[in-house]
């Protein structure tokens, strides 16, 4: 019998070609890299013989990682189609009868991803790297928005929100997804995580799923019961690491864990764990973006009530649950079909690590659908993200003999949950993915649905008394200011007070540092309707040495009713803003051409800043690593600090330069500068 089966010489994988309409050319196009359930071209160059239709055959091998088995769908096998099937692996000639053979190739659009060889016939063997396609509509992460894509997959930078709900403070952080060795480095993460290393095959097959994918890496961007990437940190010092606060980007931690044999890096807090999870989403081809959740509730015992303890001052007593100023996960977009219909779309997943799930250190993925409406048998982790939008907070006084009083205090949970809008850098606010109208009968359903009993019988009880704290818009380190707390009588009889105001520098994460101010007033007295004010000074001098990196104090008014004996606690947390980082480019942008930033920063402080040093990076800006610049002198108070910083674009369109100001006084100031590269 004659064998039809093509000679094959040579071939060229048409890497250009294939990763340009693949969208994965900014990887790099000197090896093959494609998302699944898209066809791609090769050439292949005939040693003998010519490709006749109908009668030439091919056989073709797809095989991922080390067990490859058709059971576990990590191998398939087809031969030449007259035609492309993309709902699975096929193969077709797109060419004429000739010497060489312009083939089409497929893969399922629920194939596993990962690395693959393809064998052709007997003589030729070709290496390639399979990704998610949010672009195909066969894709469990199929996203049906040209806009949503370029933001969510391609988008290389971006804002992550911190601060306080009340002047949330945008971050700009560098991504890199694209840049050399992050593809490597994002499926070698996979490659360590416990469940490969315990059964390679079973896991490489659950890599078709991105609900398994995205475990995967809650789990393994932490380090906590693994070879993960990030070590936490949040209190003390950050001695042997580098403080959280100083990364401005993924690309750095990456590479480190890489190079460090899959050691943690030091340290990470909830906003870097976060970003870095989704430069590795975007790199696979998940579509995600950074969340942030302000006054975010970490439930410790699962019955949606934070227990918040105080002093007879009305100073936070440590405990378990702990309100965080603000928290970041991402949401990676994706179906659920094991989930009833409704529950597609974007899904909660958080790589800090918090709390155990299923005996490890990660949480979700979770239809925000789900904690939106209280489904709280979804999987995964529902009750925990769900207590972190929606918590109950209850203030208990702790007296010096040991008991303990509940008092009246209104502490909001789960505010202007946030994320950067699609094409600016505007803040788009999201709560309403999270959470019905508060007291609407939607939101009660939702609390019927998650049995969260004491959201249903709060009912605000008014003791004729208002106690809120009032602060200046304009809140910046180094200055003087005042603060204010503010006392009405809302009853018809004359009431007797004592009021406590105090002041403490905080952590993001709700920790306590030193104490900013304290006031005690002892006899307060208000008429029927009255009003009055109380400032308290906060004074650099005194705030400046305890402030944390994270530029946040916590204000503090507790009043004693004389005539009730009743107690009220109010609670604000500001932020104190660090000078703007001015950039100005130099030079006209266009690729592969050198500019300058000139950069420059004015001292706000009353003392003079020393080692002073600006840093600066940008995927496709700054060949992939940070370019730093020390002044050669301090800067006094008031003056300038001022460099020039070189660095030359690779590639065209809209970039972000992050540029960020380290000294002995102020640390970690960030700023950025979007910079549209010509051609």
């Amino acid at each position: 019998m004659k064998n039809n089966s093509l000679d094959i010489a040579r071939w060229d994988l048409e890497s250009e070609f294939n990763n340009t309409d693949h969208r994965t050319d900014l990887n790099g196009i000197d090896r093959l890299i494609v998302r699944r359930g898209q066809p791609f071209s090769i050439s292949l160059y005939l040693r003998s013989g010519n490709y006749q239709p109908g009668v030439s055959t091919l056989d073709f091998v797809a095989e991922t990682g080390p067990q490859p088995s058709e059971q576990y769908g990590t191998r398939a096998s087809f031969g030449l189609s007259a035609s492309i099937d993309t709902s699975r692996w096929s193969a077709a000639v797109t060419s004429p009868p000739g010497d060489m053979v312009a083939l089409s190739i497929c893969s399922a659009p629920d194939a596993p991803i990962g690395r693959y060889t393809l064998t052709l016939g007997h003589s030729a063997r070709i290496e390639f790297i399979l990704l998610f396609n949010p672009w195909c509509p066969g894709d469990a992460v199929y996203m049906d928005n040209e806009e949503s894509l370029a933001e969510y997959v391609l988008a290389q930078d971006g804002i992550v929100f911190r601060g306080t709900y009340k002047h949330p403070v945008p971050t700009p952080w560098n991504f890199g997804q694209f840049e050399s060795e992050i593809l490597d480095i994002c499926l070698r993460i996979l490659d360590m995580n416990p469940k490969y290393l315990k059964n390679p095959g079973k896991d490489c097959s659950g890599r078709r799923n991105p609900i398994y994918v995205s475990r995967v890496l809650s789990a393994m961007v932490n380090c906590n019961d693994d070879n993960g990437v990030l070590l936490g940190k949040w209190t003390g010092g950050y001695e042997g690491g580098m403080s959280p606060m100083f990364w401005r980007g993924s690309v750095e931690i990456l590479r480190n864990w890489d190079t460090q044999a899959c050691q943690p890096v030091r340290y990470g807090q909830c906003w870097v764990f976060a970003a870095v999870a989704c430069s590795i989403s975007r790199a696979l081809g998940i579509p995600c973006r950074v969340v942030t959740n302000y006054l975010s509730a970490h439930d410790t015992n699962s019955n949606l009530v934070i227990e918040r303890y105080v002093n007879e001052n009305g100073e936070p007593l440590q405990s378990r649950d702990m309100i965080w100023n603000y928290h970041c996960w991402v949401e990676n977009w994706m179906t659920r079909p094991d989930l009833k219909p409704d529950f597609n779309g974007w899904q909660a997943f958080d790589p800090t690590p918090q709390e155990k799930s299923e005996g490890v250190y990660c949480c979700g993925p979770i239809p925000v659908r789900a904690i939106k409406e209280g489904e709280l048998t979804f999987k995964y982790d529902a009750p925990f993200v769900f207590a972190e939008v929606n918590a109950d907070v209850i203030t208990f006084m702790k007296k010096k003999d040991g008991s303990i009083s509940k008092i009246f205090s209104t502490a909001a949970v789960g505010q202007k949950i946030s994320t950067k809008s699609v094409g600016s850098d505007a803040r788009e606010d999201i709560t309403h993915l999270y959470k019905y109208p508060e007291g609407s009968d939607e939101e009660r359903e939702a609390f019927k649905k998650a049995d969260h009993q004491n959201k249903l019988l709060q009912q605000q009880q008014n003791q004729g008394l208002d106690l809120t704290i009032k602060v200046a818009s304009d809140m910046r380190k180094g200055c003087d200011f005042d603060v204010f707390a503010v006392v009405t009588n809302n009853s018809q009889s004359v009431r007797k007070c004592r009021l406590l105001f105090g002041s403490c520098a905080l952590y993001y994460n709700g920790s306590m540092g030193g104490n900013c101010g304290f006031k005690d007033l002892l006899n307060v007295e208000l008429s029927p309707g009255a009003e009055r004010k109380v400032p308290l000074r906060l004074n650099y001098s005194k705030y400046g040495g305890q402030l944390t990196e994270d530029n946040l104090i916590r204000l503090a008014a507790l009043l004693l009713d004389r005539t009730t004996g009743d107690r009220m606690l109010a609670v604000r947390n500001i932020v104190l803003d660090n000078p703007e980082i001015k950039v100005k480019i130099l030079g006209e942008p266009k690729e592969n051409r050198k500019l300058a930033a000139e950069i420059t920063l004015q001292n706000p402080l009353p003392e003079t800043l020393e080692n002073c040093c600006f840093s600066i990076e940008g995927a496709n800006l700054t060949g992939g690593r940070i370019i730093s610049e020390r002044l050669g002198s301090p800067v006094g108070p008031g003056e300038d600090a001022k460099v020039k910083i070189y660095f030359t674009p690779t590639h065209s369109g809209l970039r972000k330069l992050v540029v960020d100001f380290d000294s002995n006084k102020l640390c970690h100031v960030k700023g950025y500068r979007n910079v549209i590269i010509g051609k």
